[in-house]
């Protein structure tokens, strides 16, 4: 239905076969909601025009100026693109654990004791899962050819299909999804130093001398299977999410500064899609209270447990805990004063601060300025 997510990296892992994760998910890809060429092409094409439209209203929006060309490196794809895409990008962030491995020779032993293929056909299907969820994404890591990084990707049939589920505008919907997409991508350019910091917490967290990578293989491989068994309903009520089962008590502070990271990250972008949206998309009020109710929702009770699973739950929280504390900083000392976030990574929220957004102004204000102490919803 759209552009291809181009071709894909990594394709072998240590642990996980890749390719094969690919290849099982776009045998048990759920096919896209039905469209005559003529309304692909529409979608694809307003897609691609929103997204460009969307620059300038989130840098209105945010006050922040982004580096480099962003007209560019704007894919609308389809579900097996967006498996290809993340396949990839999966690949990618577990090198360090990968590297651990050969480092210490234990390739053979993990081949033979978690099976590559095996694992690879389950994440497969995990992806295959994820692949008719997911409207838009934003990698800043993914390498272009000219050696810049960074790719948006808004997923065509998930978009149509969630707009025609609410009874939405499409022109109002395609846009408002746009510019929370650009909103991430703004962040990442904006703030020069915010990719590098989170890769660099990532890998430390998996190359962690106290994280044995046989342990580690062992429990990615756990949880995937137990995600799998989840899909087929064969899976007991509230399983462990990955990220709990990849947890080890020295990894807890770790865990929490990337979790913060991300709340904010999502909570701005919430924020900001309705700030810049709210003089040209004329339906704003009925999308948010439409999709803020399917989010909360879900589908089925099937989509609740691997939600626990795979740790989406703790995403949603970051959606709702991340935008009350946008908002209430906004609230005491605007726009210019919640970008002092993007300062450094000193000025980046806790987990605790998070929920506690008068604790953050003060540390970083210095300075009582009236923010409200209730803890966030979530």
């Amino acid at each position: 239905m759209a552009d291809e997510a181009g071709p894909q990296r990594g394709q072998q892992g240590e642990m996980i076969d890749f390719a094969t994760a690919v290849s099982t998910a776009r045998t048990l890809l759920r096919p896209g909601p039905h469209a005559t060429r003529g309304e692909i092409a529409a979608a694809v094409s307003d897609l691609r025009t929103d997204a460009s439209r969307a620059l300038g209203l989130v840098q209105d929006a945010t006050g922040l100026t982004p580096a480099g060309d962003l007209e560019s490196s704007v894919l609308v794809v389809d579900r097996h693109g967006w498996v290809q895409a993340n396949a990839a990008m999966f690949a990618d962030l577990l090198k360090p654990l990968f590297e651990r491995m050969a480092a210490r020779h234990d390739v053979p032993n993990i081949l033979g004791r978690v099976g590559a293929q095996v694992t690879g056909f389950e994440l497969g299907a995990l992806l295959a899962f994820l692949s008719s969820k997911v409207l838009g994404q934003y990698d800043p890591y993914h390498q272009k050819a000219d050696g810049s990084t960074g790719r948006l990707l808004l997923v065509a049939p998930n978009i149509v299909a969630v707009e025609r589920e609410l009874r939405l505008p499409p022109a109002d919907f395609r846009l408002w999804v746009a510019l929370h997409e650009q909103t991430h991508r703004l962040q990442f350019t904006a703030v020069p130093w915010l990719a590098g910091h989170l890769r660099s917490r990532l890998d430390v967290l998996l190359s962690s001398e106290e994280l044995d990578p046989l342990v580690l293989a062992g429990r990615l491989k756990d949880g995937i299977a137990d995600a799998v068994q989840t899909l087929k309903g064969q899976q007991g009520e509230k399983p462990p999410s990955l990220i709990e089962l990849l947890q080890t008590p020295g990894q807890r502070a770790l865990l929490e500064e990337i979790t913060a990271v991300m709340s904010l990250l999502e909570g701005h972008a919430d924020v900001v899609m309705d700030l810049a949206g709210k003089d040209t998309i004329e339906s704003l009020a009925l999308i948010r209270s439409r999709f803020d109710h399917r989010r909360s929702v879900g589908a089925s009770p099937a989509d609740a447990l691997v939600r626990r699973l795979l740790g989406l739950d703790a995403k949603l929280r970051q959606y709702t805990e991340g935008a009350a504390f946008v908002r209430a900083v906004i609230a005491a000392v605007g726009i210019e004063g919640l970008n002092q976030v993007w300062s450094g990574p000193e000025s980046l929220p806790t987990l605790a601060e998070i929920t506690a957004p008068d604790t953050w102004l003060a540390r970083v204000h210095g300075a009582e300025v009236g923010a409200s102490s209730e803890p966030a919803a979530g």
